[in-house]
């Protein structure tokens, strides 16, 4: 009988995941680099101009290879990892770490693909590693089926490609991809429509890109809307032909995973923000009815306390379902509840963490070059990011009422 009380050979030693994320965040997103990103993103903000200097520092250090495999020449991350990079990057420069997830989704999706036998995108990853910057181009005008369907038209060629024409919205990185993901309905055969996922070449003859972007929040991301008229996706470019609808396929299921725990990540590092910003605002600021800082007065304090303590489940929630996602956990119909959530209790918390730290502020935080500002009006991105919270209800109380 073995003895209980001795550890064998094989006792599983715990990783110190945090001791981990730690080394990685010294690596790729160093302290110095994120103040000089804070200091530009206020620029950015003010001039509503794109954050190409964060780009090019991020892909000096190796972060938009963060997903290709080592013995591809990039980082080799799980998601879990890139997840809790990306909040410390939002937590200097929202706007960008927005910006950078669409191509971080991208590769995010390849790597899932690869780890669950589909190696058929592998090339995403290899251009990836040679410096392309790809770029997400699902979101349509009026298309509340967004992965499900799809308003552009996808026209088949005889050697296996694609004619595209349609209207992609919130298409971030705007200035500087290379590669585009987007999605049409082949609809040549009535009886038989399909959802046609592939990639696009900026380098295409059809491709213009809106010069109209001037929003509330996340402004350096610079996410316009990108017209296509005709253009071709070549044979080798596309991805899948699945039916319109509710049809589970490996593609789409990495799309919304990558999709949602990657803009929850965002949304949790701007919360995480905001309370340090409100925090400092506090001390800052004096009480002339009581003689002491504000940060003693209890109605001041039980605000940040709140705001904190709604924060700390989101942070679980989050690395939770990164790390099953990572670990191939199956569950099932219940992973896009799972995803859902995350994204939406993260934009929950963003809100509510930055209108803390607002009211921490006084009304100096009111002005539009505060940080507090414009952390407040970043969160606010996260009201619409698909699906919204009235698209998403019906999923969970479906999930409960529905035999």
């Amino acid at each position: 009988m073995t003895d209980q009380t001795q550890p064998s050979d094989q006792t599983h030693q715990p990783v110190d995941r945090e001791a981990r994320h730690a080394e990685l965040a010294q690596r790729f997103l160093p302290d110095d680099l994120l103040e000089t990103l804070r200091e530009r993103a206020a620029q950015h903000d003010a001039e509503n101009t794109f954050a190409h200097d964060d780009i090019a520092d991020l892909h000096e250090r190796g972060y938009l290879t963060l997903f290709v495999p080592v013995e591809m020449g990039g980082a080799g991350l799980s998601l879990t990892e890139v997840a809790r990079l990306q909040q410390r990057l939002a937590g200097a420069a929202p706007g960008t770490a927005l910006a950078i997830n669409m191509h971080l989704m991208c590769t995010g999706v390849v790597h899932a693909m690869r780890a669950r036998g589909d190696h058929s995108l592998d090339w995403v990853l290899e251009e990836a590693a040679a410096g392309e910057i790809f770029a997400f181009g699902i979101s349509e005008p009026g298309n509340d089926w967004v992965l499900q369907g799809s308003t552009t038209k996808a026209v088949p060629q005889e050697d296996g490609g694609y004619r595209l024409t349609g209207v992609k919205i919130f298409t971030s990185l705007t200035p500087v991809w290379s590669r585009l993901i987007v999605h049409g309905l082949d609809e040549s055969d009535p009886e038989d429509p399909r959802l046609v996922y592939g990639f696009v070449e900026r380098s295409a003859d059809g491709i213009e890109p809106s010069d109209d972007w001037d929003v509330l929040g996340m402004r350096a991301s610079h996410s316009r809307a990108t017209v296509l008229t005709d253009v071709r996706m070549d044979p080798a470019r596309v991805a899948r032909r699945i039916e319109p609808g509710p049809v589970p396929d490996l593609l789409t299921f990495a799309i919304t995973s990558n999709f949602q725990l990657l803009v929850a990540s965002v949304y949790t590092g701007v919360a995480q923000r905001a309370l340090v910003a409100g925090a400092e605002a506090l001390k800052q600021r004096r009480s002339a009815k009581k003689g002491v800082s504000m940060a003693e007065v209890p109605e001041s304090r039980v605000r940040l306390a709140d705001a904190h303590l709604d924060l700390m489940p989101v942070l679980g929630q989050l690395d939770a379902t990164a790390r099953d996602f990572d670990e191939l956990v199956d569950h099932g119909a219940g992973w896009p509840l799972r995803l859902v959530s995350a994204r939406i209790h993260a934009a929950r918390a963003a809100r509510a963490c930055a209108e803390a730290a607002l009211l921490s502020s006084g009304g100096r935080g009111f002005s539009n070059d505060h940080e507090i500002s414009r952390l407040l009006r970043d969160a606010t991105a996260g009201l619409f990011h698909p699906p919204a919270e009235d698209a998403a209800r019906p999923m969970y109380a479906a999930a409960l009422l529905d035999d």
